[in-house]
This record gives C-alpha cells, sequence and structure tokens, in this order.
C-alpha cells in the first residue's frame, strides 16, 4: 500500500479504534513508515494482540497503546491527559472508531450510544489535544465518515434521540455527517494555525463492524462481505490523509478513493456547522479552557 515518498520518520500518530479493521490497518501502515504509532483501544487484551501484530510487521516502528471506553467523556479526558504527559506533540490525529447500534443504548454520560462515540468522541478528543497538535510544525487531523452521510440532516430538536422510533442506520449516517461538519468547521477554526482537518469515506469495508449487534445484524453484514473491500483497501484515504506530501496544505475536504470529492449540499451549511458546534460543546462541557 505505501508510497517511499511518504515517510513518517519522527511523526507522532494517535489512532483510535485500532484494534481490528482500518484502524488497525492503517495504525500498521504509519508504523510501516517509520511513525511513532499510539493505538487507543478500551479492552487490554485485544490492544495489546494489535499492537504485537503491528510490531511484527512494522519493525521500524514504534508502537504504543492507551486505554479508553471514547464513549465515556471522562475518559477521553484522562486519555487526553496521559498522552499530553508522555508525547511531546501529536502530529497525526486519525479519529477512526465508531460503531452502529441495533438498539438505542445510552453511555455512560447519559448520551445515546452512537452519538457519543460516533462525533462527540472525536469533537471532544480532538479539542483536547489542539495544544498537542498545535507543537508539530505541521499536524493533520484525520476523521472517518461515511457515504452514507448522504440524505441525512442533523436532528437538532433530538440530538438524544429520545422521541419516536429508533432507526440504528439513520442515526448512524446522522452522525456521519456529523463528523463531516466538524471537520469543515474545525477547518476554518485553524485557519491560522499550521494544522489541516479532512474527512473521509473509507468504502463499505469487511470487517466485524455492526457483527457485535448479533442476531440477524451478524448475518446481514456477514452475507454483505462478498460486495465489501478488504481493510487494506478501506484504509488507503486515512493512509494517504495521514502522510501523502501532496496533501499537506489541503484542508476542510471530503475525500473517497484519495481524492477530494462533494459532500452532501446539507453538509456545507455554515450556520448548521456552528450550530452542531455549540450543541457538541455544551454535550461535552467543553470550552476553549478544555
Amino acid at each position: 500500500m505505501g508510497d517511499s515518498a511518504d515517510k513518517m520518520d519522527g511523526k507522532i500518530v494517535l489512532v483510535t479504534g485500532a484494534t481490528n479493521g482500518i484502524g488497525q490497518i492503517t495504525a500498521r501502515e504509519l508504523a510501516l513508515r517509520g511513525a511513532t504509532v499510539i493505538i487507543v483501544g478500551r479492552d487490554t487484551s485485544r490492544i495489546q494482540f494489535a499492537a504485537e501484530k503491528i510490531r511484527s510487521t512494522a519493525p521500524s516502528g514504534k508502537v504504543h497503546t492507551l486505554m479508553a471506553d471514547l464513549s465515556s467523556q471522562a475518559q477521553i479526558r484522562r486519555l487526553a491527559e496521559e498522552f499530553q504527559t508522555q508525547f511531546p506533540r501529536l502530529d497525526v490525529l486519525v479519529n477512526n472508531a465508531g460503531a452502529i447500534f441495533a438498539r438505542r443504548q445510552v453511555s455512560v454520560d447519559g448520551i445515546e450510544m452512537t452519538l457519543a462515540l460516533n462525533h462527540l468522541a472525536p469533537f471532544l478528543l480532538t479539542n483536547l489535544l489542539l495544544d498537542a497538535l498545535k507543537a508539530s510544525d505541521h499536524a493533520r487531523v484525520v476523521t472517518v465518515a461515511s457515504a452514507a452521510h448522504i440524505g441525512m440532516r442533523v436532528p437538532f430538536n433530538d440530538l438524544n434521540h429520545e422521541q419516536g422510533c429508533y432507526r440504528s442506520f439513520v442515526v448512524y449516517g446522522q452522525t456521519k455527517l456529523m463528523n463531516i461538519m466538524f471537520s469543515y468547521e474545525l477547518a476554518r477554526r485553524l485557519a491560522g494555525d499550521a494544522i489541516t482537518v479532512n474527512a473521509l469515506h473509507p468504502g463499505f469495508v469487511a470487517t466485524n463492524f455492526g457483527k457485535s449487534n448479533g442476531g440477524w445484524w451478524n448475518m446481514m453484514f456477514t452475507l454483505a462481505q462478498p460486495f465489501a473491500i478488504s481493510p487494506e483497501q478501506g484504509a488507503q484515504t486515512s493512509v494517504y490523509l495521514a502522510s501523502a506530501p501532496e496533501v499537506a496544505m489541503v484542508t476542510g475536504k471530503y475525500f473517497a478513493r484519495r481524492k477530494a470529492v462533494k459532500s452532501s449540499s446539507v453538509s456545507y451549511d455554515r450556520e448548521a456547522q456552528r450550530r452542531l458546534w455549540i450543541a457538541s460543546a455544551k454535550l461535552t462541557d467543553y470550552s476553549a479552557n478544555g
């Protein structure tokens, strides 16, 4: 997958959701390029297994682990503190963690789980790590979104999905729209800093995504596997945005297949982006001071 021109020797990279799937492949590929890679996971055995697997295929890279359940805002804050204690800066942040839930669940903070994990986690973590990103000569924020955002709108009147019927695919698509809108808003807010911010669609990837819901969900995602691309293919755009010299100065864009493409028209609504930022800050109790 790699390009010898995309060397990352000396770079410090944090990848969330890196215990399997495209997150693990992304971490591996960046380690192969010489980066120091910190992978984040919530299960001790799984994250240690993933780290050893990456080390075995990328001996030139340095792999570290940090534990956090990203659906918990307290753990996100602890993660940010631990990272900044252990590392002098952050050159690349890859917000990869995400999930879909068959039934409405709430996080430890009382927030609908898809919203908590897919949108509020990258919103809060990225903001808490801004000082570390600004300490880099040139930093990149890469957020994995999805084409599932197309046709969606942000449900500002019911962000926590407490009203009506819970439709998992709709809720998932809405959070992916939020990922893109957050990226556009953050890119604009950081226009004066040496930090680029981009979102991407990885494609429909053959991973364990969605299977943890069990039952017919497992069957549905299993039956769809023959039509999916490999995790290696799915990680290509994440790796490209994290490492390629030709996109070092590109910011505020949405990518698919390593090319900048148009996201939905709704995603470009600046007032909606600003409104989402304010709502997200309120839900995470985030201010400029963290």
